[in-house]
């Protein structure tokens, strides 16, 4: 990516990103200060070192963390990364998110997040299969159904999510499907899980769009990133007319004015072809993307990527977030001082963990939905979440993002006051 982490540290601190959020809504809230300490806290943070046995025989010894950073409103819920740039404060910012994420959609779920230091795409299959058991079982004494539901992110998959699931299951002696979400739908998995973030972009895409009376026919967007998220969100706006113009991934991207397949640029990347080098546009780079003339700019990639430096640049009159922490406080006041909306994270990229309650919920009742029930269910919660978000930022005067904050932080305070501090 463009920002490296080095220039990160200086501005970026996801950790103190998050921070800093939730500080700017206790102070419009008034929290008094025996809360706020509450609430800015992590409760449980976990550090594991472990031995991983790699295919020649010798022995590699990894660093993992699971962080819980509020259950007030419910047991843990957040995804298992695999990133060689996971660190404590990462995973910390990342379960702080996951704690408002999933109260600003009004699920009964607290915050958490974990991850393990290492680069998935260096090991084989079966060293994959290795790290991730004998890592579940360090996590094995704060995992559970009722206690905290990790699911996958980035890095991880429905596969990784399996040979967690089977592990823990192994030490309890029955099959335990609640303990992960992001599951095969074999295994307890939901249909529509998979696609479920970028299907709620879409959702909120197309609720912005209305709300502003634009006309989505050849509406230009660029979309940073080309995973799970980014694909689906670009593919499912692409069939509904809009045109996607830019995509990337982290060699970098391609731009096209005219419009671009992202279906076939997909089936390109999975013959092992690059963004790059398909014949059908400009290569661009991320930081080109993110300053190209659209209409919408979807960041979907990694946090941290519009900063101080780039935000004068920027030039999408709608930024909806599908990373976590991509747009900095500094870069956000630039953004709002230039009119431009920003829908934020906790808001736009919710789809996800929306669907991991759907099938955490299909999981303890051992009763499946189709998947056209799923999707409606999860646009019927995306766009309430929405709508409620856009009338408090319009009665306070605040962004999406100061209004998201605001009813999050407000829910989780209200959930730690009425249950009390024990004892």
């Amino acid at each position: 990516m463009s920002t490296t982490r080095a220039d990160k540290a200086s501005e970026a601190n996801p950790y103190a990103m998050a921070l800093a959020q939730f500080h700017a809504a206790a102070d419009r809230l008034g929290l008094d200060d025996g809360l706020r300490q509450v609430m800015a806290t992590c409760k449980r943070e976990l550090v594991v070192h472990f031995p991983v046995r790699m295919d020649d025989g010798s022995i590699r010894v990894f660093t993992g963390y699971r962080v819980q950073h509020n259950l007030a409103r419910g047991p843990g819920k957040g995804g298992i990364r695999y990133h060689p740039a996971v660190d404590l404060d990462e995973v910390r910012a990342l379960a702080m998110w996951m704690t408002w994420k999933t109260a600003v959609v009004n699920l009964p779920y607290g915050g958490a997040k974990g991850g393990v230091a290492v680069d998935p795409h260096q090991l084989s299959l079966q060293e994959l299969e290795n790290l991730t058991r004998r890592f579940a079982t360090e996590l094995s004494v704060l995992i559970g159904p009722q206690e905290d539901i990790p699911g996958p992110d980035m890095g991880t998959n429905a596969q990784v999510m399996a040979w967690m699931m089977d592990t823990i299951s192994m030490h309890r002696g029955y099959t335990v499907p609640g303990v992960v979400t992001g599951k095969p739908v074999s295994i307890g998995g939901s249909q529509g899980r998979l696609e479920a973030t970028g299907r709620g972009l879409f959702y909120i895409v197309q609720e912005v769009v209305a709300q502003r009376h634009l006309d989505r026919d050849g509406l230009t967007v660029a979309v940073q990133g080309f995973g799970n998220v980014g694909s689906v969100v670009a593919w499912l706006l692409h069939r509904a007319g809009y045109r996607i113009v830019a995509l990337s991934d982290t060699a970098g991207g391609i731009y096209n004015g005219r419009g671009l397949d992202p279906d076939a640029l997909w089936h390109h990347k999975r013959r092992g072809g690059r963004l790059i080098d398909a014949p059908v546009g400009d290569r661009i780079s991320n930081d080109e993307l993110l300053r190209l003339p659209v209409d919408v700019l979807i960041p979907a990639a990694v946090e941290g990527q519009l900063t101080s430096a780039n935000a004068p640049a920027v030039q999408a009159r709608i930024i909806v977030e599908g990373a976590n922490g991509p747009t900095t406080p500094e870069a956000d006041a630039i953004l709002a001082e230039k009119g431009v909306l920003v829908v934020p994270d906790i808001l736009a990229n919710a789809g996800g963990v929306v669907v991991s309650y759907f099938e955490w919920v299909q999981d303890l009742q051992n009763f499946f939905w189709e998947e056209e029930e799923v999707n409606e269910r999860l646009r019927q919660v995306m766009v309430r979440a929405f709508q409620q978000v856009a009338r408090l930022a319009e009665a306070e005067g605040t962004t999406l993002r100061e209004a998201a904050m605001l009813l999050a932080v407000q829910r989780v305070a209200e959930a730690t006051r009425v249950r009390g501090i024990y004892p």
